[in-house]
C-alpha cells in the first residue's frame, strides 16, 4: 500500500513537472508600439511560443509576419476573438498607451495576467479603471520599462540602502534620445507618440516615466508631497502637438527627484545618479555604475554582478509570474506605476498651469 502510495505521489510530481516544461501559451495585444519588435525578438530561444498577434492593422500583420516568420494564422483584427480562439496563458500589450486599459479589461475577464510596455497609463482615470480590472480577477498587472533590467539599478538599489550611505536626499534621471522622427521609429509608432492623447503627452511620458518609476521603487513607494514640471517644445515644426523636453521636480518629505526626459539629447541615453547623506551611486546605462562610498577618498567602479536568470529580462520575468515563481514587485508593480501615473499627471498639470501640484494625502 505504502509503495503503491510513493508510485501514485511520483507519478503526479512528474506530471505537474511536464505541464509547467510546456512553452508559455503567449498572445500580443497591438503592434503599434515600437518595442513589439524587440520583444519578439527576446522571444527566439525562450520557452515561449506566440499564439495569437492582435491588431486592427492587416498591413502590420503582413509586416510582421514576414519580418519573424510567422504564420498568418495566428494573426486577427479583433482582440477578443483572438484571446477566445486560441487560449493564452498571458498577454503582452504593445498598443498605444491610451488603450492600455481596454486590453487589461478583456484579458482580466478570462483571468489572463497582463505585461505592457511603460508607462501604465496616460491618466488616473485609466490607470484606475486597469486597477479595478486587476483585483476584479485578481490577475497579475505587470509594467514593462528596459531600465528595469539595467544591471546597474540593482546594484544602485543595492548599494545606497546600506546604513552606512544614509538616507537618500537627491535622485537625478536623465533619459531620451534625439527624438522619435530623428531615430527613424515606425509611422505606426510615431503616429500615437506624437499624439497627446495616445501618448498622455510628449517626451514628459515618454521618458518621464523612467524617473518616476526608479525613483518611486528607490522611495519604497512613498508618494510625493509635490509635483512642478515644465515643457517645452524646441522642434515645433516636428512635435507640433506636443512637449519634446520636460523637466519635472518631485518632492519628497526628506528628497528630491529631479526627472530630466527629452527628445533633444543629442545620443540616447538612460542614466541615473542616486546622492545619499554620505556617499552616491550613479549609473551610466545599463552595465556601468560609479560609487563614493562613505568615508572613501576616491570613486570606485565596481564590476556588477549578474541580475537572476527570471529577473533578467521581460519575457523571462513574465514566464516565471505565470509559472508562480514570482509575483510582481518593485519597478514592474502595479503598486509603483499608479504612484507613477499620479507623478505624472500631476507634472502635466504643473506644466499647463506654470504652478506646483500638491499630492493628495490618502
Amino acid at each position: 500500500m505504502l509503495i503503491g502510495m510513493r508510485r501514485f505521489i511520483l507519478a503526479a510530481l512528474f506530471l505537474a513537472a511536464q505541464a509547467h516544461a510546456e512553452p508559455l501559451r503567449l498572445a500580443i495585444a497591438g503592434l503599434t508600439h515600437g518595442h513589439a519588435a524587440g520583444f519578439l525578438r527576446s522571444c527566439q530561444g525562450k520557452d515561449v511560443v506566440i499564439v495569437g498577434i492582435s491588431d486592427p492593422d492587416p498591413a502590420l500583420h503582413k509586416s510582421y509576419s514576414e519580418r519573424f516568420h510567422l504564420d498568418r494564422k495566428i494573426f486577427f483584427t479583433s482582440l477578443d476573438a483572438m484571446l477566445d480562439q486560441v487560449k493564452p496563458e498571458a498577454v503582452a500589450a504593445f498598443s498605444s498607451t491610451f488603450d492600455h486599459p481596454v486590453i487589461v479589461e478583456a484579458a482580466a475577464r478570462r483571468h489572463l495576467p497582463v505585461m505592457m510596455e511603460k508607462p501604465l497609463a496616460v491618466s488616473m482615470d485609466h490607470a484606475r479603471r486597469i486597477q479595478r480590472a486587476a483585483r476584479a480577477s485578481g490577475i497579475p498587472v505587470v509594467v514593462n520599462y528596459e531600465t528595469t533590467w539595467y544591471r546597474s539599478h540593482a546594484a544602485i538599489f543595492k548599494t545606497i540602502r546600506q546604513p552606512a550611505y544614509g538616507p537618500i536626499r537627491k535622485m537625478v534621471a536623465m533619459d531620451g534620445h534625439e527624438g522619435p522622427k530623428e531615430i527613424g521609429v515606425g509611422p505606426e509608432f510615431f503616429n500615437w507618440l506624437t499624439d497627446p492623447v495616445k501618448n498622455g503627452a510628449g517626451a514628459l511620458f515618454d521618458f518621464g516615466c523612467y524617473g518616476a518609476n526608479l525613483m518611486t521603487w528607490l522611495m519604497d513607494n512613498q508618494r510625493p508631497v509635490s509635483v512642478r514640471a515644465l515643457t517645452q517644445q524646441f522642434k515645433p515644426s516636428i512635435y507640433p502637438k506636443v512637449d519634446d523636453e520636460a523637466n519635472i521636480l518631485v518632492e519628497y518629505k526628506s528628497a528630491i527627484g529631479i526627472i530630466e526626459g527629452s527628445w533633444n539629447w543629442p545620443f540616447s541615453r538612460k542614466d541615473l545618479e542616486v546622492y545619499a547623506q554620505h556617499g552616491y551611486a550613479n549609473a551610466i546605462g545599463g552595465n556601468t555604475l560609479r560609487l563614493r562610498e562613505p568615508k572613501a577618498k576616491a570613486e570606485q567602479q565596481p564590476a556588477l554582478d549578474p541580475l537572476p536568470a527570471d529577473e533578467s529580462d521581460s519575457v523571462s520575468y513574465l514566464t516565471a509570474i505565470v509559472r508562480g515563481r514570482l509575483k510582481p514587485s518593485g519597478l514592474s508593480s502595479l503598486e509603483n506605476n499608479l504612484i507613477v501615473t499620479e507623478i505624472l499627471e500631476a507634472a502635466r498639470q504643473s506644466a499647463r498651469t506654470g504652478r506646483a501640484v500638491l499630492l493628495p494625502r490618502p
